[in-house]
C-alpha cells in the first residue's frame, strides 16, 4: 500500500471514528435528558402524593386454579353479570414471538372455579391484551399480536371480528426474502385495520370504541353493527395526540376516557370524539375504569387513583401489589365491580388480584 493511500485510510477512519464520538456523544446528551425528565415528573408526582389521601386498601389474590395448566401473565380481567370472571392471559405453549400464539381466555365461576377456555386456537388469539364484556353478556378481547378485536356470545359463537391479522407469509416475503424496511414505527392508522389495539369499551347505544395502541396512536369508533365511523388522534403530546393509548372506558354521560400512557394523563372525548378535557397528576395511566362515584386509574408501578367522577379531582391513592419482586407492570388491566372494589390484572404476578377500598 503506497503512502498517499495509507494516509486516505487512516484519514477516513479517523472521520469515522469522529461522526461515531459525535452520535455517541448525542445520544448520551439526550438520554441524560430524559433520565432528567424523568426525574423531574417523578418529583411531581411524589408531591401531589404527598398531599394527597393515601386510600386504605386490602388486597386478595385470588386462587384461580386451571386443570394441568398455568394462569400466565394476567392481561385482561372482566366479569359478567353472573359473577364469572374473565382472564385473557399469555399463556401457552406456542411462546410470544413473532408468528408464535401466546393468548388464551378462561372463565372462572362465582367461586373462582375453573369453568372452560374459551376460543381455542382462534385465529385472533396470539398475544392477549384485554377482555371485555357487553351489557347484552357479550365476551370480547382485544388481541395486540394478531391486531383484531374479537366478539363471542355467551355461547362462544363468533359474532364480529373488527380487524385484520397480519399474515406471516406476506411479512415473511416482504422483509426477509426481499430485505424491505419498516421505516414508519408510529404510522397514521388506516380504516378497516388496527396496529396492536389495548382496549375496548361501548356507549349505552352499543357504539364501540377501541384504544389502538401500540403502533396506531389514535381511538377508533366503530358503530354498533361494525361500520367505521371516525378515528382521532396521531403520535405525540399535544391536543389529539397519543403516547400508548393503553385503555378505555365510556361512560352513560357522554365521556369517552382514554389512558394516555406516554403522556401521563387521561383524555376526556365526547361520543363524536371531541376533545373535552385532560386529567394529570396521576402517573402514567395503564388503565381506566369508571364507577357511579369515581374514575379510577392505575400505573404500572401498582398505583391505584382514585378521582372523582364529577369534578375530576384527585381524591386518594394506594400503591398495590408489592411483594411479589416485581416493580413494573404490576396494574396492567383494571375491573370496577363497585365503587371500592375493583380487580386487578398484571404482566409481571401471574395472577388477579381483588382490590377492596375501606
Amino acid at each position: 500500500m503506497t503512502i498517499r493511500k495509507t494516509a486516505l485510510t487512516i484519514g477516513a477512519l479517523l472521520l469515522l471514528s469522529t461522526a461515531a464520538l459525535q452520535v455517541s456523544a448525542q445520544e448520551n446528551a439526550q438520554l441524560a435528558q430524559l433520565q432528567a425528565a424523568q426525574a423531574e415528573r417523578a418529583k411531581a408526582q411524589d408531591a401531589i402524593e404527598a398531599k394527597t389521601k393515601k386510600l386504605q386498601i386490602t388486597e386478595e389474590i385470588l386462587p384461580l386454579r386451571i386443570p394441568g395448566h398455568t394462569l400466565g401473565e394476567t392481561e385482561g380481567v372482566s366479569k359478567n353479570a353472573a359473577g364469572h370472571l374473565f382472564v385473557y392471559s399469555r399463556t401457552g405453549r406456542g411462546g410470544s414471538a413473532k408468528a408464535g400464539a401466546a393468548a388464551q381466555l378462561f372463565e372462572f365461576d362465582q367461586n373462582y372455579q375453573f369453568v372452560k377456555q374459551w376460543a381455542q386456537n382462534a385465529y385472533g388469539t396470539a398475544f392477549a391484551h384485554a377482555v371485555r364484556i357487553d351489557k347484552d353478556q357479550n365476551v370480547w378481547v382485544v388481541d395486540k399480536g394478531s391486531s383484531m378485536v374479537m366478539q363471542f356470545d355467551k355461547d362462544e359463537n363468533i359474532v364480529k371480528v373488527l380487524g385484520r391479522k397480519p399474515e406471516a407469509i406476506d411479512w415473511l416475503e416482504e422483509f426477509l426474502e426481499r430485505g424491505e424496511k419498516d421505516t414508519t414505527r408510529f404510522p397514521v392508522g388506516n380504516v378497516g385495520t388496527f396496529y396492536f389495539p389495548t382496549d375496548i369499551a361501548w356507549s349505552p347505544n352499543g357504539d364501540n370504541f377501541i384504544s389502538d395502541g401500540y403502533g396506531n396512536s389514535r381511538v377508533v369508533k366503530v358503530s354498533k353493527d361494525g361500520t367505521w365511523v371516525k378515528s382521532v388522534g396521531t403520535r405525540g403530546s399535544g391536543p389529539l395526540q397519543f403516547s400508548t393509548p393503553h385503555g378505555i372506558d365510556v361512560d352513560p354521560d357522554g365521556n369517552v376516557y382514554v389512558a394516555d400512557r406516554g403522556n401521563f394523563r387521561i383524555q376526556i372525548y365526547d361520543y363524536d370524539l371531541n376533545h373535552k378535557e385532560d386529567i394529570t397528576g396521576i402517573g402514567a395511566p395503564w388503565s381506566v375504569r369508571w364507577t357511579p362515584k369515581y374514575i379510577y386509574s392505575g400505573d404500572g408501578t401498582g398505583k391505584l387513583y382514585q378521582i372523582d367522577r364529577k369534578t375530576h379531582k384527585l381524591l386518594g391513592w394506594a400503591q398495590t401489589s408489592m411483594g411479589a419482586g416485581q416493580n413494573g407492570c404490576l396494574i396492567h388491566s383494571l375491573y370496577a365491580e363497585s365503587d371500592n372494589v375493583l380487580y386487578k390484572g398484571s404482566c409481571t404476578e401471574w395472577n388477579i388480584r381483588k382490590i377492596t377500598i375501606k
